[in-house]
């Protein structure tokens, strides 16, 4: 047993090395730019109210004051120098599976070490929340190389306390534990449903970021598989499923897109950006960062949520 948990510990600190080398090489190129782009900028501390001068940004705009001045005013802002950025972590049982060639869970390490060494080479602070039915464990946001590796490290090993998932102590932990403005990063398979008011109220305080884990799994069935056993990780639930079935594949097809429209429309009524985050079935040098810098580039596009 002992043998067994060493060479355990072994494979988990290889694993964490090769996903911080990746990472490294990812954050010194194209990432590094969008990053400090989509994250930087004017803070939440207004430092003035000032009458409109050409040139200012629209979005500064205090329409309150200027409906009653009758003449457009800004808003100026104190800039924050730095940043706190939080991974709310689902660690619930549905993504430890999938057919693809890293699990959810290696797929969400690898996009959070990403993230959380940008955010160190831009002096920010790093920090975790990792929940199953309720927070397992907290790591309070702080700076440094060897404190983004163990993050990376919990999001690999970090065992939940529930085979099942509650997103809502996780968002009203954050509400309560952050008390300055930040940005979150919540990192999950939306599977389950009962979140849409804790989220809306996280999302009114700090910059929320859904990244959405999509495992192969959830796209169209191959036809000619037959009859499939299939198991709720969550649940234990287990269903024979008949894949031959052009009924079956169909209806099965129409509820995967059902549960996805229903997150988007939850997640777009709270002013919640959508990172999604396909895990590849084959090899794919790029399936980490893709995602992230296409996210980059919506941010840049549209501007940075304030």
């Amino acid at each position: 047993m002992v043998e067994e948990r060493e060479v355990e510990l072994s494979e988990l600190l290889d694993e964490v090395r090769r996903i911080e080398a990746q990472s490294k090489r990812l954050v010194t190129g194209h990432m590094a730019g969008g990053y400090s782009s989509v994250f930087r900028g004017s803070g939440i501390e207004v430092h003035e109210i000032r009458e409109y001068v050409e040139g200012d940004d629209p979005r500064a705009v205090d329409w309150n004051v200027t409906a009653r001045v009758g003449r457009p005013f800004v808003r100026d802002y104190v800039e924050e120098r730095q940043l706190t950025m939080l991974f709310l972590l689902d660690l619930s049982a549905s993504m430890n599976g999938g057919f693809g060639i890293w699990s959810a869970r290696q797929m969400a390490a690898r996009v959070c070490a990403c993230l959380a060494l940008s955010a160190i080479r831009n002096d920010d602070r790093v920090g975790l929340i990792a929940f199953s039915r309720d927070v397992d464990k907290f790591v309070p946001p702080r700076k440094g190389i060897r404190h983004v590796l163990r993050i990376v490290r919990d999001c690999l090993a970090l065992p939940g306390t529930s085979a099942g998932t509650d997103l809502l102590p996780a968002l009203e932990f954050a509400s309560r534990v952050v008390r300055r403005h930040a940005v979150l990063f919540l990192v999950s398979d939306f599977l389950r449903p009962g979140w849409k008011h804790a989220l809306t109220l996280c999302a009114n305080r700090h910059d929320l970021i859904a990244v959405r884990l999509l495992t192969p799994e959830l796209g169209l069935p191959e036809a000619d598989t037959g009859l499939v056993r299939l198991c709720d990780p969550e649940t234990g639930r287990e269903d024979i499923v008949d894949w031959g079935s052009t009924e079956v594949r169909r209806a099965y097809v129409r509820r995967v897109a059902e549960a996805r429209a229903e997150t988007e429309s939850i997640l777009r009524r709270a002013g919640v950006d959508l990172m999604d985050v396909p895990v590849p079935r084959v090899p794919d040098r790029d399936a980490v960062a893709r995602p992230i810098l296409e996210f980059f580039r919506m941010r840049e596009g549209r501007g940075a949520k304030r």
